[in-house]
């Protein structure tokens, strides 16, 4: 049986109509694909419980959600009202989080705010 999802994600949508997050899954192989889609069920099932492995607190609102794999794939995320929103997502290759992919997502945060 399927659990019904308790809460919203939604994908952030660009000033040009784009779907960033979207557009990157779309881009992976198909098993990464079903692992993300599987991981973002667990948003919309666990919300703000989703925990490690799964999800990690990055700054004051700013969450990622975090897929293994042959690849670590991070999607940063955050809520908005009682709405997450998925903002930036990238292929982690080194140990620590580049700024400049936090930035894009706090970017993104503060055109939905």
């Amino acid at each position: 049986m399927k659990s019904v999802p308790n809460f919203n994600v939604y994908f952030f949508k660009t000033a040009r109509g784009a779907y960033p997050v979207k557009e990157f899954i779309l881009l992976q192989e198909k098993s990464t694909v079903l692992k993300i889609t599987k991981t973002i069920e667990y948003l919309e099932t666990g919300g703000p419980f989703l925990k490690l492995p799964y999800a990690k607190k990055i700054e004051s609102s700013l969450y990622e959600l975090r897929i293994q794999g042959k690849e670590a794939i991070r999607i940063f995320y955050a809520k908005v009202g009682n709405c997450y929103y998925l903002l930036h997502a990238f292929k982690k290759k080194t140990q620590k989080t580049p700024r400049k992919e936090i930035e894009t997502a706090i970017d993104r945060l503060r055109e939905l705010s």
